[in-house]
């Protein structure tokens, strides 16, 4: 680490918010409703919901786990301390790859997004051009400091935001008793893939941990920002897909969009606002990536996992700049190559591996806390009742999951394992 340089905590509770409102609505909720609708039907919006529910206890547990600490890291540092270096390594190592592959497979969809808009942006050459205006763009603002990376993913929050309330409002009016409250038996075809695709929704909250040693009072700004975004996402998105399933015929839900809600709404001109909505959403997402993956590198360096060469501070911007550079040039790789598709399938079981992994480590963490940092930690009420659900959500989604998907995994944790090994013996050398 450069001698002197310090991490700023410039990132206060509505950037805090801003990040988990970004880490977790990305492109999915431009897609999932269709293809949600057609195994739930009528009761998608309260799947969506009841999902959100079971899925806030493992938001719960993050967030008390994020009440003991005040440094950056997140899920590096709650897995080990309860387990020791190598699996609080490889916790951090597959979350930053899930991140950074998610990463690589946004900015596609992005350059997708932009092709139906106009045929300049349509064609290999363009797409590439997009992926890497973007990624160097997002690259370069948080080079310059943690306070351009939040701006730049503020500005692109609301641009999101605001066109999704609109649909809501504008669509409400179709809703009907039938649509809200549907009649006849509940079922949902393959409740078991449903389900995991519908997580994704909701999957990404982790980051904000990740940037607590840049946040202002983080030991309470993390878990209040962190707990209720992801209550207010949650009801966001029950009310727009109970307006998608309101405005679209159940005949047209496999290949229907949220555009084809706006194009139902408002004509030619709701489309196209709801293109760059999708747009804003998906660059909102990138955003928040881009400014919290590059930390868990650098957390890994901090504490000797990776490395030190990765723990560089930019005198000037007081940011981890190696870090970012690297997270920027192996997402631009990723996402140029047609390779990357294939490890974005396993990215969701990598986060959830390592959900578990620190839903397990609470119990360690409470135990070892001193009296001080125990007396000002986000308690959970209900003893343990809260992260045991967590921990069984998530293993029951794990284990919808393919063989397919554990190969990926096996090969991604072993290359990281690779890695840890030869910073342990370089610095044993010392």
């Amino acid at each position: 680490m450069t001698s002197g340089a310090r991490l700023k905590r410039d990132i206060g509770f509505f950037g805090a918010a801003f990040l988990v409102l970004n880490s977790v609505i990305g492109a999915g909720i431009f897609a999932l409703p269709g293809k949600v609708a057609v195994s739930a039907g009528l009761f998608s919006p309260w799947l969506f919901l009841v999902v959100g529910v079971l899925f806030l206890s493992v938001v719960l547990t993050f967030a008390e786990l994020a009440s003991y600490y005040d440094n950056t890291g997140g899920p590096v540092l709650y897995a080990g301390d309860a387990f020791g270096p190598l699996v609080g390594f490889s916790t951090g190592w597959l979350i930053f790859l899930a991140r950074m592959t998610a990463f690589a497979a946004n900015a596609n969809v992005m350059a997708l997004y932009l092709a139906s808009l106009h045929e300049v942006f349509a064609g290999q050459l363009a797409r590439a051009a997009i992926i890497t205006i973007v990624t160097i763009g997002l690259t370069w603002a948080n080079v310059r400091g943690v306070k351009d990376g939040v701006r730049t993913m503020s500005v692109l929050t609301i641009l999101k935001v605001v066109p999704l309330i609109l649909l809501v409002l504008l669509g409400l009016q179709h809703v009907t008793g039938e649509t809200l409250i549907p009649g006849g038996n509940f079922h949902i075809d393959d409740i078991g893939g449903t389900t995991l695709l519908l997580i994704y929704a909701y999957v990404g909250f982790e980051t904000i941990g990740v940037t607590a040693g840049e946040t202002r009072n983080p030991k309470r700004t993390v878990p209040i920002a962190l707990v209720r975004t992801v209550l207010g996402t949650g009801l966001l998105y029950f009310l727009i897909v109970l307006v998608f399933i309101s405005v679209i015929s159940a005949e047209s839900y496999a290949d229907a969009t949220l555009v084809d809600v706006g194009r139902a709404l408002a004509g030619p001109a709701g489309a196209i606002i709801i293109t760059l909505t999708a747009v804003f959403s998906i660059g909102g997402n990138l955003a928040g990536s881009m400014l919290a993956a590059p930390r868990l590198i650098f957390s890994l360096a901090e504490n000797r996992l990776l490395p030190q060469w990765f723990a560089h501070i930019n005198e000037k911007h007081s940011t981890p700049d190696r870090s970012i550079l690297v997270m920027g040039a192996m997402a631009l790789v990723l996402g140029l190559s047609s390779n990357f598709v294939d490890l974005a399938i396993g990215s969701s079981v990598v986060r959830l591996l390592g959900y578990i992994i620190c839903i397990a480590a609470l119990p360690v963490i409470r135990h070892n806390a001193t009296p001080e940092v125990r007396e000002q930690a986000w308690r959970l009420p209900g003893g343990y009742a809260i992260p045991l659900a967590a921990f069984f959500v998530c293993l029951w989604l794990v284990a919808q999951s393919k063989w397919e998907d554990w190969k990926k995994v096996s090969i991604l944790l072993a290359i990281g394992v690779v890695l840890y090994l030869v910073e342990k013996w370089y610095y044993a050398r010392k």
